[in-house]
């Protein structure tokens, strides 16, 4: 039995029913094993860490939203190891199904958020995302999702992991659903945003994706923008920024560094004293966390709010940015075995997704493309805080 329920994104099936009725009336939602809910162990993707802590007093505040909002909790979402994964294959608790995909990775850390939502267990997971974990698995399985702006939602009750970037968002089977979960969360303002006024494709994330995923992109892009009435506009990296200088600039000057170091105080005080067992993937990148120079990395704080600045002074109120979520279709289940294949995947889709997590962007995956029959998302990003304009933006230019 536990085997099937992690097949399909599960550690632990519940039935927490609602608080009130509200605008999730009829709802099932799951939740990231990252995130607290009262009175059962947060495994943090780790046996160790769910043994060596107790059972949380009180829910995340954001579970509590949902389950005031009339929303119904079925289950605790797998999650990778300490979430510091892309690709959900996890070494204690297995890899969880993509629907979509059987055969094929789900995408992390969200792993099992996503089986659950594509599997049919649950609409909607709560789950998080610093460098793509909601992203990636949304785009791997074929699911809406959404990081919003850092911050927007309280991560009260939800285990560390970057806490400069990081944030609370969700999966859902459909773009009404997310849009309906989102908003209970965000508690934005009731005006209605502006309509989307200028659609921009990044064409530095264009290129890194695969040819067929490429031409999917600009097709899609294409229709959408003629359906809104709008031209398409393309822009460079630098452009944006007004320097020279490279999109992997998110993830090299913006986002790994400071990843590193806030996970040496996070979890690695404790994975140090604990010596906890570890996975082969995680082991390979908490190697470098053990060897990382953390006074080395202080330079990259300015760094990061400098692109911060000059990533959102781009933005206008009606602009939305889009691209390829991730740069290809998932990797065959077992695939990233060695060194050079986890980084053959990973650094392409973190050049990707580093954009929106350096300048704390809110931004959206639809499952629009497909490529040999498996979905890849495309995204699009507003500036920081424009989370319910996004929301409104894809709304109208999809439906």
């Amino acid at each position: 039995m536990l085997d099937r329920a992690i097949d399909l994104g599960l550690v632990e099936q519940l039935d927490l029913a609602p608080l009130r009725h509200g605008p999730l009336d009829k709802l099932r939602f799951t939740v990231k094993d990252n995130i607290d809910i009262a009175g059962h162990k947060t495994s943090y993707g780790s046996p160790a860490w769910r043994n060596a802590h107790p059972a949380p007093v009180h829910n995340a505040l954001c579970v509590d939203q949902l389950l005031a909002a009339g929303a119904r909790c079925v289950g605790k979402a797998v999650a990778d190891e300490f979430t510091y994964s892309l690709d959900g294959e996890s070494f204690h608790f297995g890899t969880p199904r993509n629907a979509k995909a059987p055969d094929r990775i789900p995408g992390g850390s969200s792993s099992g958020s996503a089986a659950s939502v594509a599997n049919g267990i649950a609409d909607f997971s709560l789950c998080t995302d610093a460098g793509g974990s909601i992203r990636v698995p949304a785009s791997l399985c074929g699911l809406w999702g959404m990081r919003p702006s850092t911050h927007r939602i309280s991560e009260a009750g939800v285990l560390p992991f970057q806490p400069s970037v990081s944030t609370v968002g969700v999966l859902a089977e459909r773009l009404d659903v997310l849009d309906a979960a989102m908003r209970v969360m965000l508690n934005g303002p009731a005006a209605p945003p502006p309509s989307p006024g200028r659609i921009i494709i990044l064409e530095d994330a264009m290129s890194i994706a695969s040819p067929a995923v490429q031409d999917q992109a600009a097709s899609a892009l294409e229709r959408i923008a003629s359906r809104a009435g709008l031209a398409l506009e393309r822009v460079r990296f630098s452009e944006i920024i007004g320097e020279q200088s490279e999109l992997s600039a998110c993830n090299l000057n913006g986002l790994r560094d400071l990843q590193t170091a806030e996970f040496q105080s996070t979890v690695g005080n404790w994975i140090e004293a604990c010596k906890p067992e570890l996975g082969f993937t995680f082991s390979m990148a908490y190697g470098n966390v053990q060897r990382f120079d953390r006074i080395a990395a202080l330079d990259r704080l300015a760094n990061r709010e400098r692109l911060f600045r000059q990533i959102n002074a781009f933005f206008t109120p009606d602009t939305v940015i889009s691209f390829p979520t991730t740069p290809t279709i998932a990797p065959r289940k077992g695939s990233l075995n060695t060194l050079e294949a986890v980084m053959a995947f990973y650094d392409p889709a973190m050049t990707i997704t580093a954009f929106s997590g350096a300048a704390r962007l809110p931004e959206i995956s639809a499952p629009l493309l497909s490529v040999e029959h498996c979905p890849v998302g495309l995204s699009f990003v507003a500036g920081n805080y424009q989370d319910e304009f996004l929301l409104n933006a894809v709304r109208e230019m999809l439906i």
